[in-house]
């Protein structure tokens, strides 16, 4: 039985020459390929990018806050319910000319 190899991806960047001899000798320096230097760059980068976005961090306060709002929510102001029927008809009137994505 043979082992699974990785599927891999290229990615390619022009970029100034100087730009490039900063990236050579931060390789260097580090140890690494420019090309090895430039993924775990870029992948430290865009785990920080999606981590920033899809995260979201709060004070043991405002946790304690959350938690009590969800298990204690308030009632429905006058204008939430207004807002909700709003929404309700919204969603009767479009039922026909809404895109089905189920199959």
């Amino acid at each position: 039985m043979g082992t699974a190899v990785a599927k891999q991806d290229r990615i390619g960047a022009r970029v100034p020459h100087e730009v490039y001899e900063t990236l050579c000798r931060a390789a260097e320096l580090t140890g690494a390929t420019v090309n090895q230097f430039l993924v775990q760059a870029a992948l430290k980068e865009a785990q920080a990018v999606i981590e920033r976005e899809e995260v979201i961090r709060l004070s043991p306060r405002d946790w304690n806050w959350l938690l009590d709002l969800m298990e204690n929510p308030p009632k429905p102001t006058p204008r939430l319910k207004a807002a909700m029927k709003r929404y309700q008809k919204a969603r009767r009137d479009d039922a026909g000319n809404a895109f089905n994505w189920e199959p």
